[in-house]
């Protein structure tokens, strides 16, 4: 039974890792300073930033070993988080990034530059 959950885990931390390598991607197309930075080919770990505003920096670390979420604003810790917590606030992070697309694919502008 161990073995199972450990292989599950493995499994569920390399799914972890390419969606924060795509949150990255899409961040960074929306102008946001964001980074995912991963050890190996073998996505068993990986360290993803983004700066949100001056001064404001989520960083969410991934491992075998654990999951953190740190949320810094002027190089002071404001919030650290770890485990489900850390996800479920990655999760919120994700939903902001979802409904400024789209509120920006349906703003004027972008009906007039559609026509």
């Amino acid at each position: 039974m161990f073995t199972r959950l450990a292989e599950q885990y493995r499994s569920y931390v390399q799914d972890l890792v390419m969606s924060l390598q795509a949150l990255a991607i899409v961040l960074e197309k929306r102008g946001y300073p964001a980074s995912c930075y991963t050890c190996g080919t073998s996505f068993e770990s990986a360290s993803f930033m983004v700066s949100l505003r001056e001064g404001h920096l989520i960083r969410f670390l991934v491992s075998e070993c654990s999951i953190s979420w740190t949320e810094m604003r002027d190089d002071r810790e404001l919030m650290k988080l770890e485990g489900a917590e850390a996800i479920r606030q990655l999760q919120e992070l994700a939903e902001l990034i979802k409904e400024e697309l789209v509120v920006a694919a349906t703003a004027p502008e972008a009906l007039v530059a559609g026509v």
